[in-house]
């Protein structure tokens, strides 16, 4: 608007489309799904729908798009794709966060869920749920991290099945499809960029969280993640993961 335009493109791999059944524009998935972005453009406020636009959306090969970049004479024709974090170049986020912020090593203990110390970790933020390798403790079966219990700088761990959960909560919800959640809705959920959708039913509990209750239990969900709401190929929205609560 400042600059007096009417739109913003983008090279994220989604679509913006009109639904004549919603009467709005619409976020949907790429057609390219192994490279779909919708997910990550879930939080995008609703003023921005329908202005913009992804000219990347119909493309089913990265191999379409640098031939075009050829033709162009782009000088990114051919720059190596950029996976993860791509503004840290050698991948180590850890690296990264002690070198741009307050954070520096703090050892602690690792722990059962009872409260067993089991080994000492190397700082919390070097661990995500789920993880296996890496925790320099030997066990009669295979443990991996499970949550953390920052108050007591613990890092907790577990045997497989108890990483996964049946149920969450959601907030910092924003809803793009629809104005309101006044009922129990059938959907596919996402809980990290790249895992498949799960089948759960939403419902709205407060005036900013959702409870999200999945079929099937699901693994690794990790609190400070999003979760996106999809009904088809298209984003009804999401919000941020709070601590599994069973």
């Amino acid at each position: 608007k400042e600059l007096n335009c009417d739109y913003i493109a983008t090279g994220h791999y989604a679509k913006m489309e009109y639904s004549p059944m919603y009467q709005r524009y619409v976020l949907k998935k790429a057609n390219n799904r192994k490279k779909d972005q919708s997910y990550v453009l879930y939080s995008m406020p609703k003023e921005l729908l329908g202005k913009v636009l992804f000219p990347l959306a119909n493309f089913q090969d990265k191999s379409e798009i640098r031939q075009l970049a050829e033709e162009y004479q782009l000088k990114v024709a051919h720059k190596p794709d950029s996976e993860d974090i791509c503004f840290i170049t050698n991948g180590d986020y850890c690296d990264f966060l002690e070198r741009n912020s307050s954070l520096r090593p703090k050892e602690g203990n690792i722990v059962n869920r009872k409260g067993e110390v089991l080994g000492k970790h190397k700082g919390l933020y070097r661990y995500t749920i789920g993880q296996r390798k890496g925790l320099g403790i030997s066990y009669k079966v295979p443990l991996f991290v499970i949550g953390f219990r920052p108050e007591r700088n613990e890092l907790v761990v577990g045997e497989e099945n108890e990483i996964y959960q049946k149920e969450m909560m959601v907030h910092e919800i924003n809803l793009l499809l629809v104005d309101d959640i006044t009922e129990k809705m059938e959907v596919m959920v996402k809980v990290r960029y790249s895992s498949k959708e799960e089948p759960a039913t939403i419902e709205k509990v407060g005036p900013d969280t959702i409870r999200v209750v999945f079929k099937s239990p699901v693994a690794r969900i990790t609190p400070g993640q999003s979760a996106v709401f999809y009904r088809e190929d298209m984003v009804i929205g999401g919000g941020k993961i709070m601590e599994p609560c069973c």
